[in-house]
C-alpha cells in the first residue's frame, strides 16, 4: 500500500493544479471545482490499481471530467458565471517587457480585454468549452484530449475548431 501511495503522489499528484483549472472551467464556481477536485483525487487513488501506466495526466483529468458531469446531473440547473476578478495572478506585480511596472491605464485595459476573454470562454457550450480549456490551457495533445473526453479524433478537432471560431465571433462582437 506505501508502494502505490507514494507512486500515487509521484504520478497523479503533481496535475493537481491542471484538475483543479479545468474543474472550474467547467463548473465555473471555485469552491465547487475545490470540492469536485477532491473527490476525483479520492476517485483516482480508490482505483489506481487500476491505471495502465502511460501519461497520468490524461488519465485524471478524464476522471475531473467525469465528476464534474455527475455534479451537472446532480444539479440540473444553471450555471453561475466565473468571477473574472478571481485570477490568481492577478495579485502579482505586472511588469512590461523591460520589467516597468505597467501603468493603471495598460493595467485597466489588459484586465478588461482579461474579463472579456474569460466571459467568452464561460460562455462557451460545455463541449467546446472543455476541448478548447484541455488545449490551449492544459496544453493536451489532440489524443490526450479524445482520451479524456472519449472521443473521437476527429471530434476533437472540430470542437477545437468551432469553439475557437465561437470564441473569436464573441470576441470580435465585444470591439
Amino acid at each position: 500500500m506505501i508502494d502505490q501511495r507514494i507512486r500515487f503522489e509521484t504520478e497523479v499528484l503533481p496535475h493537481l493544479d491542471a484538475a483543479y483549472n479545468l474543474a472550474r472551467w467547467l463548473v465555473r464556481d471555485e469552491q465547487v471545482a475545490e470540492d469536485i477536485v477532491q473527490d476525483a483525487f479520492l476517485r483516482a487513488f480508490q482505483y489506481f490499481d487500476s491505471f495502465r501506466g502511460g501519461p497520468a495526466r490524461p488519465w485524471l483529468l478524464a476522471i475531473v471530467r467525469n465528476v464534474c458531469h455527475n455534479w451537472f446531473a446532480q444539479r440540473k440547473r444553471g450555471l453561475e458565471l466565473v468571477n473574472p476578478d478571481e485570477d490568481p495572478e492577478q495579485d502579482a506585480p505586472s511588469l512590461d517587457q523591460h520589467g516597468n511596472l505597467k501603468t493603471p491605464e495598460t493595467l485597466l485595459a489588459q484586465t478588461y480585454e482579461r474579463v472579456q476573454v474569460n466571459a467568452a470562454i464561460a460562455d462557451l457550450p460545455i463541449p467546446f468549452r472543455e476541448a478548447l480549456v484541455l488545449r490551449e490551457m492544459e496544453e493536451l495533445s489532440y489524443e490526450d484530449i479524445a482520451r479524456v473526453m472519449q472521443i473521437p479524433l476527429g471530434t476533437v478537432m472540430s470542437r477545437l475548431s468551432r469553439a475557437r471560431s465561437m470564441l473569436r465571433k464573441t470576441l470580435i462582437s465585444c470591439k
